[in-house]
C-alpha cells in the first residue's frame, strides 16, 4: 500500500504527512503484528456509552464498580499516551467517555500494543469497569480492547475545525464527527417526523407511497426536473408534489391517506430552499380546510412538545407554539401592513399602486392577483409568530374549492412562521368541470411562457369525473418546520446531504 491509495487532494502539508505516516503504520501493523483491522466484521456491543453515564454517575472520586463489566465500542477522539498509563476519550452516537489504559490491568504486551498502534479516529471495542477518577471524571478502566477499524485521516477538528459551512455540507460525515450538536439536530428531525406519523395515525390515516417519476409534473405550481426514460422513449418528471396521486386514492375509496417523502423543484437555492426537500401531504374525505387547520395546529404543537417546550427560540425571536394560532385573511393582513384594501380598489388602481410600490405587473393583472404580490413582498416576512393566512384568490389556487360566499376566493390557507410558509391546505376542488377550466387557464399561461404554470392532467380529470367526496388536503414542509423547531438558520442545516454545486 502507498500514498496513491489515499486521495490527498486539497490537504494541508501537515495532514498529508499524517496520512502518509498512518498508511505506513497500517502496513507495519499488518506485517509485524499479523493483524488487519479491516478483517474484523463484528463486535458484540452490549452497552452504549450513555448507559455508563446513566447507571454509574453515583460513583464517588477514586471509586470503582468491579462487579460491573461494560462491553462497548466507539471512535477514539483523543489520546494522551504516557509511560505506564494512558487516557483516551471514546465517543459513540450517544455520549463521550474517558478510557483509562493501565499497564497493570492490561499486561505489558497488550498495553504496549495499544500505545504503538492505536490513533485518534480509530474505532475500538472496549471491555472495562466503570470508575471515577480522583479528579472526578467518570471513566472506564480498560481490561480488554480490540482495534475494529483504522482511520487513515486525522479527525477534522485537528486541522481545519469545521466552521467552514462548505465543508460541513459537502462532507457531512466530518460535520457529524466534529460537532455532536449537529448529530443532535438530526435526532430531533427524526423525532419530528415520528411525531407526524403518530398524530396522523391516531386519526386513522393510512401511510402510502406514490410515484416519484410521472409523465406530468402536477400538484403544485413549480418548475420541474426532467429526465428521460430510454425503454419508453418519453420524458418523465421528478414529482413536485404528491397531491394528485393522493387524491386519486381518495377517489379509490381510501378515506384518509398521507405520504412523507421527497419532492423536487428546479428552482433557486437559498437559506429556505433546497431543490430536493421533504414534505408531508395528507387528505381526509368528508373534511374541509378548517379541519386541516386544526390538524396542522395539532401536529405542530405535538412537534414542539417533542422538542420539550411550546416556547422555542429562532434567531432573535421566541416563537410561541401555544394554540390557538392567529387566523387572518390575506385581505386583512395586506390592509394591516400596507394600508390598502384591495376589495375597494379597481384593477387599474391596483396596477398603479403596484408600480408605485416598485412591483412589476402586466397590463392585464387584476387587483386580487396584485394583492398577492403585495402580500408576498411586503407582508409575509412580518408574520413571525404562527399565523394562518386565509382567503387566497382563485388565480393562484388552481386546485382549491371556491368560497361559496365569494367565488373570487378559495377555501385555502397557508401557515407562516418566522416569515416563511410552512403549510398549505385547501378544501379540495372536486368539481371536474371547474377543475378542467382551471387547468386550461394554467395551460394558457404555460403556452404564454410561464414555466411554473400547472400542467393539464387529463387522467386526473377522469378520476374526478368518477367522483371525489368533499376532501380536505394539507401539505407541510418538514425541512422548514425542523429549521424553526431546532433554531437552525439554514435549510442545509437540517438536510443531511443538501444539494451542492460540484467542485471544479
Amino acid at each position: 500500500m502507498n500514498d496513491n491509495n489515499v486521495n490527498m487532494e486539497e490537504r494541508t502539508a501537515p495532514e498529508k504527512e499524517i496520512i502518509r505516516q498512518r498508511v505506513e503504520k497500517l502496513e507495519r501493523l499488518r506485517k509485524e503484528s499479523k493483524f488487519d483491522p479491516y478483517v474484523i466484521d463484528k463486535w458484540d456491543k452490549e452497552h452504549k456509552l450513555s448507559f455508563v453515564h446513566e447507571h454509574f454517575s453515583h460513583l464517588g472520586p477514586d471509586e470503582m464498580d468491579e462487579t460491573a463489566t461494560i462491553k462497548t465500542a466507539g471512535r477514539v477522539m483523543t489520546i494522551r499516551k504516557h509511560g505506564r498509563a494512558s487516557f483516551a476519550h471514546l465517543e459513540d452516537d450517544s455520549e463521550r467517555l474517558q478510557l483509562y489504559f493501565q499497564l497493570n490491568s492490561l499486561g505489558e504486551e497488550e498495553y504496549e500494543w495499544f500505545k504503538r498502534w492505536v490513533d485518534t479516529g480509530d474505532f475500538l471495542g472496549i471491555v472495562g469497569h466503570p470508575f471515577r477518577t480522583k479528579r472526578g471524571e467518570l471513566s472506564l478502566l480498560v481490561t480488554d480492547f480490540k482495534l475494529l477499524s483504522k482511520a487513515l485521516r486525522p479527525l477534522p477538528e485537528k486541522w481545519h475545525g469545521l466552521k467552514d459551512t462548505e465543508v460541513r455540507y459537502r462532507q457531512r460525515y466530518l460535520d457529524l464527527i466534529a460537532n455532536p450538536e449537529v448529530r443532535e439536530a438530526f435526532r430531533k428531525r427524526a423525532k419530528i417526523i415520528k411525531t407526524f406519523r403518530e398524530v396522523l395515525e391516531s386519526h386513522g390515516t393510512l401511510e402510502v407511497e406514490t410515484p416519484m417519476l410521472s409523465p406530468i409534473a402536477g400538484g403544485a405550481i413549480a418548475r420541474p426536473f426532467i429526465t428521460y426514460h430510454n425503454a419508453l422513449g418519453i420524458n418523465l418528471y421528478l414529482r413536485i408534489a404528491t397531491e394528485l396521486y393522493l387524491k386519486r386514492l381518495v377517489v379509490g375509496m381510501y378515506e384518509r391517506v398521507y405520504e412523507i417523502g421527497k419532492n423536487f423543484r428546479n428552482e433557486g437555492i437559498d437559506s429556505m430552499h433546497n431543490p430536493e426537500f421533504t414534505a408531508m401531504e395528507v387528505y381526509w374525505a368528508y373534511a374541509n380546510y378548517e379541519d386541516m387547520m386544526n390538524l396542522t395546529e395539532e401536529i405542530i404543537v405535538a412537534c414542539a412538545d417533542a422538542m420539550g417546550s411550546r416556547q422555542l427560540p429562532y434567531g432573535d425571536y421566541m416563537i410561541n407554539y401555544e394554540p390557538p394560532f392567529r387566523r387572518a385573511a390575506m385581505v386583512e393582513l395586506v390592509k394591516e401592513h400596507c394600508g390598502i384594501d384591495f376589495l375597494t380598489v379597481t384593477d387599474e388602481e391596483a396596477r398603479k399602486l403596484a408600480k408605485e410600490g416598485g412591483l412589476e405587473v402586466r397590463g392585464d393583472e387584476g387587483r386580487l392577483l396584485i394583492m398577492t404580490e403585495f402580500f408576498d413582498n411586503f407582508v409575509e416576512d412580518k408574520l413571525i409568530q404562527p399565523t394562518f393566512v386565509l382567503g387566497y384568490p382563485v388565480e393562484v389556487s388552481p386546485l382549491a374549492k371556491r368560497d361559496p360566499d365569494n367565488p373570487d376566493f378559495t377555501r385555502r390557507f397557508e401557515l407562516f412562521i418566522c416569515g416563511a410558509e410552512v403549510a398549505n391546505a385547501f378544501s379540495e376542488l372536486n368539481d371536474p368541470l371547474d377543475q378542467k377550466e382551471r387547468f386550461l387557464d394554467q395551460l394558457r399561461k404555460k403556452e404564454a411562457g410561464d414555466e411554473e404554470a400547472h400542467a393539464f392532467d387529463e387522467d386526473y380529470i377522469v378520476a374526478l369525473e368518477h367522483g371525489l367526496p368533499p376532501t380536505g388536503g394539507l401539505g407541510i414542509g418538514i425541512d422548514r418546520l425542523t429549521m424553526f423547531l431546532t433554531n437552525s438558520s439554514s435549510i442545509r442545516d437540517v438536510i443531511l446531504f443538501p444539494t451542492m454545486r460540484p467542485k471544479e
